[in-house]
């Protein structure tokens, strides 16, 4: 078994010589893959156990023409080796071989890595040391990554080009950072008591109390913060077969991604819950919100409270940044037709159970909140009943979400299903 270390041998070899070197210094293997792309050094007297030939190889192209795609094409490129790269590593994860990865880079560095780090398993050691993971302006697109995968990143501050006094104690450092990962990992075991991710945030807060009190003496339970890039995690991990049930009670990250709100999570949001044979337990929280703020205009643009005209709703403005506004009618509509065609994919719809608190999808739809719209929530409670597949149970409570009665019957619905 290695410590695979990634990185563009025609631009960092000085510092992935010292890398390799601390690393086997330690009594370790290394793999070294090099991700170069021909914006270096031509020649490197430090040589790559894979080269960036198989990269590009494996990517399905050739490095010359990943070179003549740097001035038009240049995402292209990158994704090309990208994929490469995560190919490689995977293959070398599946046969054993991989203990831990080190990557180093700038900006094209540091995308290739953690495009292909994302595809290894949590707990996994990932170390990236990067000049560029904490930029302001990369930032919502680097949340995609660590948000979703247990990637450890050390901010280089200093660019890692060439070797200096900075870039030579980066590099000890890094080493003896993967090292002792590596050295200290254990793998996730799956314990006596069965583990169940939940997902929730602060309108459902006392009913996800509830439930986590009436379940961990039984099971582990595992939360994740309903804010998108949470609700991506879950469903990641729930995709790994890390958890023996999933309690959803705040799958709004797809209404979200429908209606184009703040906290939206993709397309994929539900899947999943959906494809994996296990049960799958689910509210309607968050979905009679919309995620809107900030309320004033930015720099970069109209922020979605400007663009939307969303101030003509029923609001709740909890300071300048985060505002929830109603979700429609139609929305509602909109969100019950496509939640219904997700669930009906589930191939064994016996594990799928649909809990719904009549009187209060949240803590501000309740009567009296913000945002109480009793017509609303009777549409998607129509809706969803008329387009779910009969195969699926519907548990309509006469209560709201943050109530022991709401919890209890999720817990009954779990236990049904395991």
């Amino acid at each position: 078994m290695a410590i695979v270390i990634v990185g563009m041998l025609d631009e960092r070899e000085e510092g992935l010589r010292i890398l390799k070197g601390c690393i086997e210094g330690r009594g370790h293997k290394t793999i070294l893959i090099d991700i170069s792309i021909g914006t270096g050094a031509i020649t490197c007297s430090l040589k790559a156990d894979i080269t960036c030939e198989e990269l590009a190889q494996a990517g399905g192209t050739t490095i010359d023409k990943i070179k003549d795609m740097l001035a038009k094409k240049r995402a292209k490129a990158i994704s090309t080796m990208a994929e490469g790269l995560g190919r490689k590593l995977v293959d070398f994860h599946q046969v054993g071989e991989l203990q831990g990865i080190i990557a180093v880079g700038g900006m094209t560095g540091t995308f290739i890595s953690l495009s292909a780090m994302k595809l290894l398993p949590f707990g996994v050691p990932k170390l990236l040391i990067s000049s560029v993971a904490a930029m302001p302006a990369y930032a919502k697109r680097l949340a995609e990554y660590f948000g979703v995968r247990d990637i450890t990143v050390m901010h280089s501050v200093v660019d890692t080009v060439g070797l200096n006094p900075l870039v030579r104690s980066l590099m000890v450092n890094g080493a003896g950072a993967i090292c002792g990962m590596v050295e200290e990992y254990v793998p996730p075991q799956k314990e006596e008591k069965p583990s169940i991710a939940i997902t929730e945030f602060g309108f459902c807060d006392k009913g996800a109390h509830y439930v986590r009190e009436f379940l961990e003496k039984n099971y582990n339970i595992v939360s994740f913060h309903a804010t998108g890039l949470g609700e991506k995690a879950a469903g990641e991990l729930v995709g790994q077969g890390l958890f023996e049930a999933f309690i959803d009670l705040v799958p709004a990250g797809f209404s979200e991604y429908l209606l184009g709100g703040n906290r939206a999570a993709g397309p994929d949001r539900l899947d999943a819950g959906c494809n994996q044979n296990i049960p799958y337990i689910l509210s309607p929280c968050g979905f009679d919100m919309i995620s809107c703020g900030p309320i004033q205009r930015r720099d970069e643009g109209d922020s979605l409270w400007v663009s939307r005209k969303l101030a003509k709703r029923k609001l709740l403005i909890q300071d300048a940044i985060r505002v929830q506004a109603r979700t429609s009618p139609e929305e509602m509509q909109t969100i019950a037709r496509a939640v219904a065609e997700k669930l009906n994919k589930h191939e064994n719809k016996k594990l799928v159970k649909f809990i719904i608190p009549t009187k209060g999808f949240s803590s501000i739809s309740v009567e009296g909140g913000a945002l109480y719209d009793p017509i609303s929530d009777k549409i998607f409670i129509d809706e969803i009943r008329e387009n779910l597949d009969p195969e699926i149970d519907i548990i309509e409570l006469d209560t709201h979400i943050n109530t022991p009665e709401f919890a209890r019957a999720v817990v009954d619905a779990l236990e049904q299903t395991l």
